[in-house]
């Protein structure tokens, strides 16, 4: 039962109570709600129990965040409120089994469900600390709907969110009426100052298409540099960019001051396949060429289910980049000695195609390291492969912020919108967003119809 107590605090603070979700998103969570206090119900260090077994990212969150509680609470009793570390932080709990006196979530949903004891111990501390405001924290939609149901606040997880996702950085920006004499500067000059002309201020990489009338140019601007340079329209490795954004994406992918490049657009833009075209036509500027996924299980259950060895059980998750290899090869066909070269690289595992599990703990010295799918990583995720790249590595994550097949992943949440938001100031960073579809007709009709 739940027991009748004094406010732990000032009442202007909040108790926020998180869920297994929030922690296998971020197993810092606890740290980022400032002076406010934080509790975990008894289910959910349950159920990381059962999580902290594997080399997924969730298992290395859940293990992490138990290390975490276990430093934080030392000899104290975690049933108890203990001070976070942070300056200026809240509190910290877990709360046990308790059963609340006036709304009980068993009650109204069913006994047995873990979700219903979580949403219990949020509604025994609302009993608890009356003049508190109670907020369960959730990824799960379901679960935040049945909490209001309850009169209980709930919210998702805000931290790593990105706002107005709609707006998110472009990569490039179209100039009309550009004075005639600059376009026709560029296409005779490999460089322009850029402070000689009147473009809009930009403090990052970026791309533009400046147009006059029937002229144009399609230039990159080096924000280190402060230089605008002619973006290429030819062939690598015998794929030929079919529109200018394409174009631009191969000239990021090309370029050796560029070390972290993102490509994000629908089905059928052409992403993965101007990637690993980019990463073969520099092939003897790396040591390897790492082509990756994270991969998503099938109904929530683990590959492991799947019969065969490691190989059989990945491959059909690996496929479409297969198909992308085998497309390239295929534009060799007559070409004997280029055809074997590419068989080659993939006996001699020069090109190592495998999902991101298998990558983790290997070097990124001098790599080609492309990333697909990466919508469907988390933020930590995609900062934890950053941070292991070695010297001369070069990193490129590709992906459709709006195709999300992670539970408790969305467009605003992904690990690819929080990249393109928080780096694309930096130098060593560029990036375009694909919006024309050039796989077929019928595939552009889906994505503009359907």
């Amino acid at each position: 039962m739940a027991k009748k107590g004094k406010s732990i605090s000032n009442p202007s603070k909040k108790i926020f109570v998180l869920d297994t979700s929030v922690i296998l998103y971020d197993h810092d969570a606890i740290n980022n709600f400032h002076e406010h206090d934080v509790a975990i119900p008894i289910q959910v260090l349950e159920e990381l129990d059962n999580f902290k077994s594997g080399n997924d990212t969730r298992n290395f969150e859940a293990r992490s965040f138990i290390r975490l509680i276990d430093e934080t609470s030392k000899q104290k009793l975690i049933s108890d409120w203990i001070s976070l570390k942070s300056p200026g932080s809240g509190k910290f709990k877990v709360v046990l089994n308790e059963r609340p006196l006036i709304t009980n979530a068993e009650e109204v949903y069913g006994k047995g469900k873990t979700d219903h004891k979580i949403l219990n111990a949020a509604l025994s501390l609302k009993e608890e600390y009356p003049d508190k405001k109670v907020v369960l924290v959730s990824k799960d939609i379901c679960l935040r709907l049945k909490a209001k149901a309850l009169d209980l606040n709930a919210e998702d997880y805000e931290t790593g969110k990105i706002k107005n996702v709609d707006e998110l950085y472009a990569g490039k920006t179209e100039l009309i009426d550009f004075p005639i004499e600059i376009i026709e500067e560029v296409k005779k000059q490999p460089f322009i100052d850029a402070g000689e002309i009147e473009l809009p201020p930009k403090n990052a990489n970026h791309f533009y298409i400046l147009k006059n009338k029937r002229k144009t140019a399609n230039v990159f601007y080096n924000n280190s540099l402060k230089t605008i340079s002619a973006v290429s329209t030819d062939a690598i490795f015998k794929i030929k960019p079919k529109n200018i954004e394409q174009a631009f994406a191969i000239h990021a992918l090309l370029d050796p001051n560029i070390k972290l490049v993102s490509i994000q657009g629908n089905a059928g833009t052409g992403k993965t396949l101007l990637a690993l075209a980019s990463a073969l036509e520099q092939r003897k500027n790396f040591r390897q060429i790492y082509v990756t996924r994270p991969i998503v299980s099938l109904s929530n259950k683990d590959i492991g289910f799947l019969p065969g060895d490691a190989k059989s059980k990945t491959d059909p998750f690996m496929a479409p980049i297969w198909d992308n290899l085998r497309f390239i090869k295929e534009q060799f066909i007559g070409d004997d000695k280029m055809s074997e070269k590419i068989d080659e690289l993939i006996v001699t595992e020069k090109i190592a195609i495998a999902p991101l599990a298998f990558i983790r703990g290997r070097t990124l010295t001098k790599i080609f390291f492309i990333i697909d799918e990466a919508q469907n990583l988390t933020p930590h995720e995609v900062k934890t492969i950053i941070s292991r790249a070695g010297e001369h590595t070069k990193i490129v994550f590709t992906g459709d912020i709006y195709q999300i097949d992670t539970p408790y992943l969305d467009s605003e949440s992904n690990g690819l919108s929080y990249l393109i938001e928080n780096a694309k100031n930096h130098p060593l960073y560029a990036h375009i967003t694909l919006h024309k579809g050039e796989r077929s007709e019928l595939a552009n009709l889906a994505n503009e119809l359907l």
